[in-house]
Formats: structure tokens, C-alpha cells, sequence
């Protein structure tokens, strides 16, 4: 008989909350009503937006075996299968801690300025042929996605990786207390998020927050390449973690990349693991995919897990959406090949993404193409932060860049003439530029923050070229 994820009392007894209407089973949590799944418990969130106590009455009507309430909502019957409670918000952190209580799973939690989703996915490949695993959805990384991903892990679960975000100092902190992770990593540290930081030194110490939820005995995995290596490693030992394992190019690091090759569909690397030498594919492209592969490997073994076999799985992993997923497009006299990048950028990423780029060989006749959209949240670096991306560009001898939104204009000015493939204020608005500019055998890499909906000139692009 296969245990549901939580019976009414369970819940009830976690969030301190008065229950009406007959007992219930949920096999399933959501905070959405619009993805409801026959079973889900639906908490009803109240945002700045939208307040899910709207919804509860579709929740119930579309399978939802009870709702979550701060309120009485309107259309619902009189038994209907309610969990009245002071505030939802603070019942789902209660539900999350709760199943964190219950669980006997090895935890890992991964932070970092970049690469953390990527890293997560990589994990759960990694892990989930050694046992059964459990793993945060998308970047359901925040004050509410963290709690949904812990209420969400199986009483069975052996494995569970968890992805903790943040981008104001002191945000990591109760999270990482929430999911008390066995091993720590941190992928690296950035200039991203500089419009609520003074400096990345700043960044550093918000991301050494992490430390601060580790269990007793934990292990910390850091990047032992980075400019503030030594002060996480220091924050580390300040928080009781004696074994502080590194991966970088490093000559002292635990996992160290000797090399790795870059092929329009993976990532070949070559890497000496505790004086193991390992050769492994990762089935994504790009450096840095090879780099917090890792991270990947490292976190394996600190979780007591085989790495070989880790390593293996590693050639099955394929690129998250908006994070290098790749198609090749139809258009007039042949086609193109799409690499979207849209889901966010910073300035480390923007060169990583053009660095693969530049590793694409296109088709006879064919160039390639960057096509970038702002970055935000860099404050007052960020007119000179999207200008360098003009060197990166230069590098990798990058075709034609096509730039759009305010801040990239500065980019645009900082490119050689020929290097300019045009400039538009905005994402809808740059698309028609780059279709006209489209020829057959060309590779178009989109990129940009999630506020410059790159998205959208995706597609558009998508739907072929002119």
C-alpha cells in the first residue's frame, strides 16, 4: 500500500490549523490552482497580485482533496475540506519544516551567484540511479518556493536536493535553517544582484549564509577558483564545517578540471577527483557545465553515494529550459540553429553563453549570432558591465550582435562597427531586426534577464525565419 504524502491530521498537527469537512489524503502540494492535480493539498497564498483564496472553490471543483485557508473564501460548500489557519504563508514554511522533521533522506543544498539550477538538475541525474531522489522544481528557489519543494519530498525519499536563492542579504538564512542540508555548495560568487549589494564581497557573505543551516558534521563544497574562496572557507570553519571540500582548476583542489572539450551537443571532461582520474560526458555544452560537474561529483561522494556512477549518469543531461536548450529552425533556403539562453543573465554568464556560442560550428555560408537583452538588478556598474560584454564578443569573434533594451545600448556602442547586427529598445521590438537578418546555416544565441522577456524574440524566432 503506498503511503499518501500527508493525511489531514499530519497537516493539521504542522500548521496548527483548525480543520472542517470530512478526513482527507493528499498526494501532492500546490499553490497554484491553475496546475492542480487530482489529490493536491492547494495553499491558499494571498500576494501582492493575486490572493489564492480567489481560486480555492476551481482548486476543490478541479480534485484538489483540501485547501489551506487564512479566510473563509467564497463558493465553497459548508463541509468543504478546509484547514483554517492565522497566515497561509506561515502554515506552507510550517508544512516544509515538518517534512524536513519527518524526513531520513541525505540533503544537499546548492547556492551560487549562477549555475544553481543547472547544478541541481545535474544532481538529481546524478542521484536518482543510486536511490530514489527528490528534487526542487525549476528555480523554486525563494521564501516560497523552498517550503513547497520540502512539503512536496516523500516520507521515503533517500535523496534530496534543494536550490536555495537569494537576492537581498539575510534572505538564505531561514531557508537553509528550513532544509538543515547534510552537504552545502555553493557554485560560485558574482557580480549578480549589485543593484542590492555594495560590492562582491558583499555577495559572498550573503551566500555564506548557507553555512549557517548545515547539520552536524556537514560538508561544504566550494569553488576554489573564486576571488572569495578564502572568506567562504573561513565562514565555513566559523560555522563548524571540518570538511571543506573545493573544485576549480585549482592545483589544491579536491576535484580539479584538467580539461575539457566542448562539442555542439556535450561536454567532454577530463578531471582528477581525490587523485581519481575520471573521463566523463556531460550532455550539455559548455565550460562551465563541465566545471559544476564537479561540484556535482564532490556532493555525490559527500553524500555518500558512488561517484563513478554518478559521473555516468551525467551524459543524460540535457539543458533546462531557457538554460542552451537548442532546435534547429525551417526557413526559406534551409534553416538555422536556435540556442536559448533566455532565462536570465548576469555578466558571467553572458561570456560563458557567448564562450559556447563560439564553440558552435555553423553550417556552410553561416554565422554566428548573439542576439542579448538587458541584464538587471547590477545598479550603478551596469552601463559598464554590458559595455565589456563587447570584449567577450570580440574574443570569441562573434559575427553580428543584436542588442536590446536601455542598458544594452551601451554594449552596442562598445561593439566594432561590423559587429553590430542592430539595436532596438526592446525584446518585441529587436525580434523583426534579426529575422531580416537571418540566412540559412546560421546558430543564433538569445540571451538575457528574465525582465527582458528574450523569451519572446525566441519565439518569434522559433516560428522560422522571414
Amino acid at each position: 500500500m503506498i503511503r499518501p504524502l500527508w493525511t489531514s491530521a499530519e497537516v493539521a498537527a504542522a500548521v496548527a490549523g483548525t480543520p472542517s469537512g470530512p478526513a482527507w489524503e493528499a498526494n501532492g502540494v500546490s499553490i497554484d490552482s491553475r496546475s492542480i492535480e487530482s489529490g493536491d493539498l492547494f495553499i491558499a497564498l494571498e500576494g501582492p497580485n493575486h490572493d489564492g483564496h480567489d481560486h480555492v472553490a476551481s482548486a476543490l471543483a478541479n480534485g484538489a482533496a483540501a485547501a489551506i485557508v487564512h479566510r473563509l473564501p467564497e463558493g465553497t460548500n459548508e463541509d468543504a475540506p478546509l484547514l483554517l489557519v492565522k497566515d497561509t504563508m506561515a502554515a506552507l514554511q510550517d508544512l516544509g519544516t515538518a517534512s524536513r522533521a519527518r524526513s531520513h533522506a541525505h540533503i544537499v543544498a546548492v547556492t551560487g551567484s549562477v549555475g544553481k539550477t543547472g547544478t541541481k538538475e545535474m544532481l538529481a541525474l546524478a542521484l536518482s540511479d543510486q536511490g530514489t531522489t527528490h528534487c526542487s522544481v525549476g528555480s523554486f528557489n525563494n521564501h516560497w518556493g523552498v517550503p513547497l519543494s520540502l512539503a512536496r519530498m516523500p516520507t521515503a525519499v533517500q535523496y534530496a536536493i534543494f536550490e536555495i536563492g537569494m537576492n537581498h542579504p539575510g534572505e538564505i538564512t531561514p531557508l537553509v535553517r528550513m532544509v538543515r542540508p547534510h552537504v552545502a555548495a555553493i557554485t560560485t560568487v558574482e557580480a549578480v544582484h549589485m543593484e542590492f549589494f555594495g560590492s562582491t564581497a558583499e555577495i559572498a557573505a550573503a551566500k555564506a549564509e548557507i553555512f549557517d543551516g548545515i547539520e552536524a558534521g556537514g560538508i561544504a563544497v566550494l569553488p576554489r577558483d573564486n576571488a572569495h574562496f578564502a572568506f567562504l572557507a573561513e565562514r565555513a570553519a566559523k560555522a563548524g564545517i571540518k570538511d571543506v571540500r573545493t573544485f576549480g582548476n585549482h592545483i589544491e583542489a579536491t576535484a580539479r578540471l584538467l580539461d575539457c572539450a566542448v562539442d555542439p551537443q556535450s561536454t567532454a571532461v577530463f578531471a582528477l577527483v581525490a587523485d581519481q582520474p575520471l573521463s566523463y560526458r556531460v550532455g550539455v555544452a559548455g565550460r562551465q557545465w563541465a566545471m559544476n560537474s564537479l561540484a556535482v561529483l564532490l556532493a555525490v561522494e559527500a553524500l555518500g553515494a558512488d561517484i563513478n556512477l554518478g559521473a555516468m549518469a551525467l551524459a543524460a543531461m540535457a539543458a533546462p529550459k531557457g538554460r542552451g536548450q537548442r532546435r534547429r529552425v525551417e526557413m526559406a533556403g534551409g534553416s538555422f540553429e536556435l540556442i536559448d539562453e533566455s532565462y536570465n543573465a548576469s555578466p558571467v554568464s553572458m561570456k560563458a553563453a557567448i564562450a559556447t556560442l563560439a564553440s558552435v560550428r555553423p553550417a556552410k555560408g553561416g554565422r554566428r549570432i548573439a542576439v542579448l537583452g538587458d541584464m538587471l538588478e547590477l545598479g550603478p556598474q551596469g552601463p559598464a558591465l554590458h559595455a565589456s560584454i563587447a570584449q567577450a564578443a570580440e574574443s570569441w569573434n562573434i559575427d553580428l550582435v543584436f542588442t536590446a533594451g536601455t542598458l544594452t545600448s551601451h554594449l552596442h556602442q562598445a561593439l566594432a562597427e561590423g559587429r553590430r547586427g542592430g539595436h532596438a529598445a526592446d525584446a518585441d521590438s529587436v525580434a523583426p531586426l534579426v529575422k531580416a537578418a537571418l540566412r540559412p546555416g546560421d546558430v543564433v544565441m538569445v540571451k538575457g534577464s528574465a525582465g527582458s522577456r528574450m523569451g519572446r524574440v525566441v519565439n518569434a524566432l522559433a516560428e522560422g525565419g522571414r
